[in-house]
């Protein structure tokens, strides 16, 4: 009961087969409409043939009745079918929304086109199930039966009607060959269009300050022109199949208007055929044409379902994993490997082992991978090869949000939410309908702990202060503190801290050196990117990143020793 171009996704189909039920009904009610379609030819068969001739007037009440009955039984399931394909649109939405945006935020940074287009896409899918193409589809399997009761009424009718039906069979497949490949490069354009200026949006206050407006614009009305050149091209090779779709079928009514006329000069047909022909002949071609006028929609449909499969082809599957026991500390990373763009490497065999409780500083030239170590130690990205073991378990071995509660991040590019700073704080956990003042008290000791307390008090509704969208109505500094209360909630294992001190003025600086020693005295295993000597005293090892490897690791006076210059060395051996 899944039309074929549908079936093309292989990945989408279980959740179709949830929304079978509600396809197979519409089938079922198609079957019924379908039939009930025939009741005006039969209608005018009879007031021709039986009424007319023998002027008599019970006849045709008993008659118009019936027809009353039948095109309100149409109307009547026309709707409910209409219904059925909202809900299986709704059901669709049900089903697979929440993994298609589960699946996005997995999506590593080289698809984020597929990620931004995902939901869009998929809500053109869903519409798909309800606009005409979809009626079309349902109705195509009653043309033979049209196409056989033009046969009854006369051969040269069913002739006819068989030919037209061939003749719009054959603009569809024009139709298909003349704009797959237009619409799907104009719907292309379109998403990367959309994607673009949506980004220039979130960014519209640094737009402003660096005078980038009118450039953005006309670069993005460069792209809209692409785009619209691509989608009027496409639009123009569509309408014209459609008009010459609907010439054929209006000019094939008429012949059979006029060939029934024919007939029945002859004496081959009774007059009420002249009529009936006109209609099993518009009725036949009906679905047909109602699937060219609708091929667009179609078109765009199955980009959807590939951008679909491809989306969840670039994921991993959400499997089940088993709940390991909370880890005390332990991190060890093995041949670590992460490759960037035209697979060249940002880090190459990266080894280190850090014991529960030590504080690690990662240090080195801007550049050197830093950022991307501690992102992928965190979960943010996924390696290319190697090993990342907490307490011996391989990272991928834990269960996503399971291991988040236990790993405490903060990016260097601090990222906020829309919401309240509780909700940012708390990772939005009164959505899982966890007890508030639970969550209240949990986000106030991380606030506390990170130095933010006070800080988020002075602000207007303080902890429930909004943040509107992107985080935005904090400065660098505040935004900054927030991320690292945000990381230290509900006191995890490890605090893996990208410049955490970036943004931070002296009292700041000052407040986070402390926050980093109450860490240590409780045990927790540190990993902090530091450009800042200030962390130092905290420290206990220091891993030196150079052009994406290890350089140095050890403990950090014996680092320090082998950083400092050869002259410094033998005046610090002379002091001593």
């Amino acid at each position: 009961m899944i039309p074929d171009w549908i079936r093309s996704s292989i990945t989408i189909r279980a959740a179709l087969a949830g929304a079978r039920r509600h396809f197979v009904y519409a089938a079922w009610f198609s079957a019924a409409l379908n039939l009930l379609f025939i009741a005006p030819m039969l209608y005018m068969l009879q007031v021709y043939d039986r009424v007319v001739p023998t002027q008599g007037k019970t006849t045709l009440l008993f008659l118009t009745l019936v027809l009353v009955l039948a095109l309100a039984t149409l109307a009547a399931l026309d709707a409910i079918r209409s219904r059925l394909l909202v809900r299986a649109s709704a059901r669709l939405d049900q089903l697979l929304a929440g993994p298609i945006m589960r699946a996005t935020l997995l999506m590593p940074d080289s698809s984020q086109r597929v990620a931004r287009q995902a939901v869009r896409e998929f809500d053109v899918f869903r519409q798909a199930l309800t606009g005409p193409a979809i009626l079309g589809v349902l109705d195509a399997p009653w043309v033979p039966v049209y196409i056989i009761i033009a046969f009854l009424i006369h051969p040269w009718i069913g002739v006819l009607t068989l030919g037209g039906a061939l003749l719009i069979i054959l603009l569809a497949w024009r139709t298909e060959r003349a704009t797959r490949v237009p619409l799907q490069q104009a719907n292309a354009a379109a998403g990367r269009s959309y994607v673009s200026y949506d980004s220039s949006v979130a960014s519209s206050d640094v737009v402003r300050a660096l005078g980038l407006r009118e450039a953005l614009v006309r670069r993005h009305l460069a792209d809209r022109e692409s785009m619209m050149e691509l989608q009027t091209d496409a639009g123009m090779t569509t309408s014209g199949l459609a008009a010459q779709s609907k010439f054929v079928r209006l000019l094939l009514q008429s012949l059979a208007l006029g060939l029934g006329a024919l007939l029945a000069i002859s004496g081959k047909v009774s007059p009420g055929a002249i009529f009936a022909s006109m209609f099993i002949v518009g009725r036949a071609l009906a679905p047909i044409d109602q699937l060219v006028g609708g091929w667009r929609t179609i078109i765009q449909a199955r980009g959807a379902i590939a951008l679909l499969d491809e989306l969840f082809a670039a994921t991993p599957p959400d499997i089940a994993r088993t709940q390991l026991p909370a880890p005390l500390g332990k991190l060890d990373v093995e041949g670590l490997v992460v490759l960037g763009q035209a697979q060249k490497p940002i880090l190459y065999n990266i080894n280190f082992q850090i014991e529960p409780g030590e504080v690690v500083a990662i240090v080195g030239p801007s550049g050197a991978g830093k950022s991307t170590l501690v992102r992928a130690v965190a979960g943010a990205l996924q390696p290319s090869a190697g090993h990342i073991r907490f307490d011996r378990a391989e990272q991928r071995d834990w269960d996503p949000e399971q291991l988040a509660e236990h790993v405490g991040f903060m990016p260097q590019e601090t990222i906020l939410f829309a919401g309240t700073i509780k909700d940012n704080i708390s990772r939005f956990l009164r959505m899982s309908g966890e007890p508030a003042a639970t969550i209240d008290e949990d986000t106030v000791a991380a606030a506390r702990l990170a130095g933010a307390h006070d800080m988020i008090l002075q602000l207007e509704g303080g902890y429930d202060h909004l943040l509107e969208l992107g985080g935005k109505g904090l400065s660098a500094g505040q935004a900054q503190r927030i991320a690292l209360a945000r990381a230290l909630f509900r006191g995890p294992r490890y605090a893996i801290l990208d410049e955490p001190n970036a943004s931070l003025d002296a009292e700041g600086d000052a407040q986070l050196s402390v926050t980093l020693d109450t860490l240590k005295q409780r045990g927790t295993t540190i990993l902090v990117v530091a450009h800042r000597l200030s962390v130092l005293p905290v420290v206990d090892k220091l891993l030196v990143v150079r052009d994406g490897r290890v350089a140095l690791f050890g403990p950090r006076d014996e680092i320090i020793r082998q950083l400092q210059p050869p002259q410094a060395r033998v005046a610090a051996g002379k002091n001593a």
